[in-house]
C-alpha cells in the first residue's frame, strides 16, 4: 500500500481528504524501472496512471516523417504524473514513456481509480480538472517539440 503522505505531495491529489487518499493508496503500488526500460508504448491500451517518485521519464512520439521518436516532454521532478490517457477515452497511450534513468514510480490502475472518483464526485471533479490541465500542458509541449522538427 502507498503512504498517504506521499500521495498528498502530488498536485493531482492536493487538498483531497485523507479518507479518499487512503482509498487511493489501497489500490496503488510502487514499482521501479531501469534506465532504458519502457513504462508503456504509444498506442497500447492505457489502463494505469503513473506517478514519478524518483528518476526521469521521457515521453516520446513516433512521427511518420522521421525514423526516430521525438521527445515531447520530460517527467523529471518528483510528484509529477503521466499516463493520463488511462482516464480519458479511447484509453490508448498517446506517447511512449521511457526511463532516462533508474526510476521509482507509483502505479494506480485506472478502472478502480475512476470508480473512486465517481463515488466522490466533488473530489472527482477537482481531479479531472487537474487532469485537463496536464493534458493542456502536454499538448503545448508536444506542439513546441513538433514545430522544432519542421
Amino acid at each position: 500500500m502507498i503512504d498517504t503522505e506521499i500521495l498528498s505531495q502530488f498536485s493531482l491529489f492536493n487538498g483531497l481528504p485523507d479518507s479518499l487518499l487512503k482509498e487511493i493508496a489501497a489500490i496503488g503500488n510502487e514499482t521501479s524501472a531501469k534506465q532504458g526500460e519502457f513504462v508503456f508504448h504509444e498506442g497500447e491500451k492505457a489502463d494505469k496512471l503513473h506517478f514519478l517518485l524518483k528518476g526521469s521519464v521521457a515521453l516520446r512520439v513516433k512521427l511518420t516523417s522521421r525514423p526516430e521518436s521525438v521527445t515531447v516532454s520530460f517527467i523529471s521532478s518528483p510528484y509529477q504524473s503521466f499516463g493520463w490517457s488511462s482516464l480519458v477515452a479511447p484509453h490508448h497511450y498517446t506517447s511512449s514513456a521511457e526511463c532516462d534513468e533508474d526510476s521509482n514510480l507509483l502505479i494506480i490502475p485506472a478502472d478502480p481509480f475512476m470508480k473512486l472518483l465517481e463515488k466522490h464526485p466533488e473530489h472527482g471533479f477537482t481531479v479531472m480538472r487537474r487532469i485537463a490541465e496536464i493534458i493542456a500542458d502536454r499538448l503545448r509541449n508536444s506542439r513546441q517539440a513538433l514545430l522544432k522538427t519542421i
